[in-house]
């Protein structure tokens, strides 16, 4: 049996398999159900098709699209699709990627798998991380694998969403939720998102970033669903927060005040906090601190600067602060992230 390396440079039992024919590489199957959408469905493969090892290039996932049963799958398109492989995929797979579809029937109507939906994610291999893009979420709460945890959908079916499954803890507002072995996305593009998160987790900041500018996407959005969502606005005003965050990043060294942010904009605090929130999705204060957690990952993963001297740079101030906010926002230690992530310069 040979062995293959993991993302967190341990190794694993690599089984012969009948559909993966890439020992070394992640796993990834996509399953697809009459109905699909064309658009969510791109996003594993643009995605983890395109991450490739800093040191010597090579692919680090391997992609299959599977369903039910192999064969013709409709689309909500004006085109079908052809899939290969049948469920067999998904008892290899090391991460299984639900996208949205059309046809969801009593998943989305009442909450309950058919028979042979719920032997196809009786196959999913013990371990294996499980991925929703928009509303495939409603397949895996169907499947029980959201009780008592945190998830997102789509915000229009969030409340739906809800109601059918009243033991997972909704969170309408976010672009996608991270727990560990599952992750679910809001709706459409935020597939893109929590992929891009996923490679990111995986091998790190630089093969995320060089994914998202080889697909012509940030690498990371600000903000939740909520800036997406039509409300009843008052008449609009051409005033944005915009400067004030530009400004904000140049200077996350320094201790940043409310005031001082409102004052770009020559706002009130109060004006400046409401738009700010319209506008992102989240409070100046939450924003600033993801902002400096992005600025410590990124400065962890790619110079060998002291933890003390990463606090200062990213605007903690101390160690401390900053092992604070790391544990809270990634579940790890500066340390223990930079073990794992640290990227050696290439002679």
């Amino acid at each position: 049996m040979a062995v293959s390396p993991r993302p967190d440079g341990a190794e694993r039992p690599e089984p012969a398999g009948t559909v993966f024919r890439h020992p070394g590489r992640h796993r990834v199957a996509v399953f697809v159900l009459p109905g699909v959408i064309p658009f969510e469905l791109g996003i594993p493969l643009r995605i983890f098709g395109n991450a490739r090892s800093t040191e010597d290039d090579r692919k680090l996932y391997e992609i299959v699209t599977c369903g039910v049963t192999p064969g013709r799958v409709r689309t909500d398109a004006d085109f079908d699709i052809v899939v290969e492989h049948g469920v067999e995929a998904l008892a290899e797979a090391d991460t299984v990627v639900v996208p949205a579809s059309h046809e969801l029937g009593p998943v989305f109507t009442d909450g309950v798998l058919s028979p042979e939906l719920a032997a196809a994610f009786g196959r999913f291999r013990p371990g294996a991380r499980t991925v929703s893009i928009c509303t495939g979420s409603f397949l895996i709460a169907a499947a029980g694998l959201l009780d008592g945890r945190p998830a997102t959908t789509h915000w229009s079916s969030a409340d739906h969403f809800q109601r059918l499954f009243p033991r997972v803890k909704v969170d309408p507002d976010v672009l996608y939720v991270d727990d560990g072995d599952v992750l679910t996305s809001a709706g459409v593009a935020a597939g893109i998102d929590v992929c891009l998160h996923i490679v990111r987790r995986d091998f790190g900041t630089a093969v995320a970033n060089a994914v998202a500018r080889r697909t012509v996407v940030p690498p990371h959005r600000e903000g939740g669903q909520a800036q997406f969502i039509r409300r009843p606005l008052p008449e609009p005003q051409l005033a944005s927060t915009e400067r004030a965050r530009s400004w904000a990043l140049d200077r996350l060294h320094e201790p940043l005040t409310l005031r001082q942010l409102a004052a770009r904009e020559s706002m009130s605090v109060r004006t400046f906090t409401r738009r700010f929130r319209e506008e992102v999705g989240t409070s100046p204060g939450q924003w600033l601190t993801q902002q400096r957690v992005e600025h410590a990952r990124h400065l962890l993963e790619s110079t060998d600067l002291g933890i003390d001297a990463v606090a200062r740079q990213a605007g903690f101030g101390t160690a401390a602060s900053m092992r604070q906010h790391l544990q809270a926002a990634l579940g790890v230690s500066p340390s223990t992230y930079r073990r794992t992530f640290h990227v050696t310069a290439r002679p």
